[in-house]
């Protein structure tokens, strides 16, 4: 049912925790699937130069949260913006149909993080 990448990244998922002065925070849910991420990012020079999650889910949630750090660590806003849910999915090798929404998850709470930190950037 999932592959070999999702596997590995349920089992040994990267960039879990929290960055305690996070540059931008990503809150996300999805209230049917019981599914909730945190996204930490960490910003200089308009890089993304840390990335970590907290995430209470299913192994697809968990997989897809690892996923998504890999993907936007060391990118700039733009190109962390441009990672799309189908990115995520392709990433891990595929996601089982009923299990996309994860991916979906994944990139909208990295999507939450970038733009709290360009909100919280605005004024300086």
């Amino acid at each position: 049912m999932y592959s070999k990448k999702v596997m590995e990244h349920f089992s040994n998922p990267r960039n879990v925790g929290e960055i305690e002065d996070a540059d931008g925070v990503g809150e996300v849910g999805n209230p049917v699937c019981g599914d909730m991420m945190t996204i930490y990012i960490k910003v200089d020079d308009g890089k993304l130069t840390d990335v970590k999650f907290k995430t209470f889910g299913c192994g697809a949630a968990i997989a897809t949260s690892s996923m998504i750090t890999e993907l936007a660590k060391g990118k700039t806003i733009e190109e962390a913006l441009e990672i799309s849910r189908d990115d995520v999915a392709d990433s891990l090798d595929g996601l089982p149909p009923i299990k996309m929404h994860c991916s979906n998850l994944a990139a909208d709470g990295l999507h939450a993080a970038i733009e709290d930190y360009q909100n919280k950037n605005k004024s300086k």
